[in-house]
């Protein structure tokens, strides 16, 4: 098997895994998922050796699973900070500036109090992310994030958009 393949493979699990995360409600659930999602997605850029991309996202792995217990702004600042020094030590060009970018609006999501805004500033990441992903030639990363796009906005509507008494013509 090529790197190449393992790293779709990768990717494939890491799709199931974000479907799931916008459905949650709760902040915690939908963080767990994301965690998870972003350890086989930097797996899966080691295997392409896009090493922003690869060091960004276990980076953001971290920077869930703090998250899950603090929403401080100095952390968020500290995660912000070294998602820029990881991109300028690892600098690929158009490349870290996308998923520097991507990091950046990420980062400030996981640590919002409210999941709403954590969905409204991951929508903006995971548009970083998919050039990022179209331009490092990972098809099954576009895929991806168009997947989790789409589920985020989906959440977005079921939660925030449609209220539950029109959903059935009542």
């Amino acid at each position: 098997m090529t790197l190449f393949t393992l790293s779709q493979i990768l990717v494939g699990i890491a799709i199931c895994t974000d479907i799931v995360s916008f459905q949650f409600k709760k902040k915690a659930h939908i963080v767990c998922c994301l965690l998870i999602s972003c350890i086989l997605i930097a797996v899966h850029f080691a295997c392409l050796g896009h090493w922003t991309a690869a060091l960004l996202g276990m980076l953001a792995a971290g920077r869930f699973a703090i998250s899950l217990f603090t929403t401080s702004k100095l952390c968020m600042a500290l995660f912000i900070s070294a998602a820029v020094v990881a991109s300028l030590l690892t600098f690929e060009g158009m490349l870290s500036i996308l998923s520097c970018s991507g990091a950046v609006f990420g980062t400030i999501a996981s640590f919002s109090r409210e999941d709403k805004q954590l969905r409204r500033l991951m929508m903006v990441a995971t548009t970083f992310w998919l050039i990022h992903n179209f331009l490092a030639g990972s098809p099954a990363a576009v895929i991806m994030e168009c997947i989790f796009l789409g589920s985020n906005l989906v959440g977005y509507f079921r939660y925030y958009i449609r209220t539950p008494n029109r959903a059935f013509g009542l």
